[in-house]
């Protein structure tokens, strides 16, 4: 089953553009992702929308960071790339005749219920700085070179 990618790809690339004093342009962050700057251009777009970043035209333009990174979490983002339900396993009807697929159904809703406020609080409660800060720390012990944020 192939799994939807656009969150954990957006905060890559949204780290790396609070990194950066310019502009990151579509086409190099298509290079960075192995995509295409028309896809870039069409995720970016959900999150121009939801003021997170902003977009500059023309010669020197690009992609920069419009938001505190204090302020965002990762449920922002996901919400604000059109990310996918948070789970995909579902029920084969929600109105079953048989009692045993009731039951079933019953108890799969309850776990999924249960793992997708678990999951959704977590994503929450981490943000963007958080992440930046992780990403400092583990750049700093293996003596990359930070750009200048």
């Amino acid at each position: 089953m192939r799994t939807d990618s656009r969150l954990s790809r957006m905060l890559h690339v949204l780290l790396h553009i609070a990194r950066e004093s310019q502009p990151i342009t579509s086409e190099q962050i298509g290079a960075m992702l192995g995509t295409n700057a028309a896809v870039v251009r069409r995720t970016m777009a959900g999150l121009r929308k939801a003021g997170y970043v902003k977009s500059e035209k023309g010669h020197n333009g690009g992609w920069r960071i419009a938001c505190d990174l204090h302020s965002v979490t990762l449920l922002d983002i996901h919400n604000a790339v059109g990310g996918p339900r948070i789970f995909a396993i579902g029920t084969d009807r929600d109105n079953p005749d048989c009692a045993v697929e009731q039951v079933v159904n019953a108890a799969l809703f309850d776990a999924m219920r249960e793992a997708e406020a678990l999951l959704i609080d977590r994503l929450g409660a981490v943000t963007l700085a958080e992440l930046a800060e992780q990403f400092d720390d583990i750049a700093t012990r293996k003596g990359y070179q930070l750009p200048s944020p």
